[in-house]
């Protein structure tokens, strides 16, 4: 059983030695340290996650072990699944490594009032540029419109409906899959 000390619950000494990496993460939001990846992407335009999403997702979302990331909780909420990978789940000091978002049903993620059109289109071409990150792919741009700028790497993008390619707002380079963005430099204008 957890007990609270100085309001953080610690696990006591004899759960704490019996847990392994496979056993699923405890429950309790509190229990997590956040890494610094994390941190940095919390604050990026484009991400949609949230501290507030992120207990959720620990607290009621739907678990899944993944061999190559660990522990995943899913939470899905007006049509956007958010996910939130974290690890070290064994010791007395769990952390979220990174969490993202992705369309979970298109209808009604455009229908709640939570998103705007260019969240819901932000949101899929992010997941597609991640999905594919070493691939070119300008048939999975060109449905989305973009207007307002996400980052991803050191640019900030936009895209426009029938552009295969995102273009970064500062630099004005145009790419069409994530490696792409991830080795090339912004050399702001």
């Amino acid at each position: 059983m957890a007990t609270r000390h100085g309001g953080q619950r610690v696990e006591s000494p004899s759960i704490r030695s019996k847990r392994t990496p496979h056993d699923p993460p405890l429950r309790d939001p509190t229990l997590y340290a956040l890494t610094d990846h994390f941190r940095e992407r919390l604050r990026q335009p484009g991400r949609y996650v949230s501290l507030s999403t992120v207990s959720d997702a620990i607290e009621y979302g739907q678990l899944r072990w993944n061999r190559t990331e660990g522990w995943r909780f899913a939470l899905v909420r007006n049509g956007v699944r958010f996910l939130v990978v974290v690890g070290d789940t064994e010791t007395t000091s769990p952390v979220v490594v990174t969490a993202w978002t992705e369309i979970d049903d298109w209808d009604e993620a455009m229908a709640a009032d939570r998103w705007t059109v260019d969240d819901v289109h932000t949101i899929r071409l992010r997941a597609a540029l991640s999905e594919e990150s070493d691939c070119r792919i300008p048939s999975r741009i060109r449905p989305r419109i973009v207007e307002r700028p996400f980052e991803m790497g050191e640019h900030r993008l936009t895209t426009a409906a029938g552009d295969g390619h995102v273009e970064c707002c500062d630099c004005r380079g145009r790419f069409r899959s994530k490696r792409q963005l991830l080795t090339t430099a912004c050399r702001r204008g």
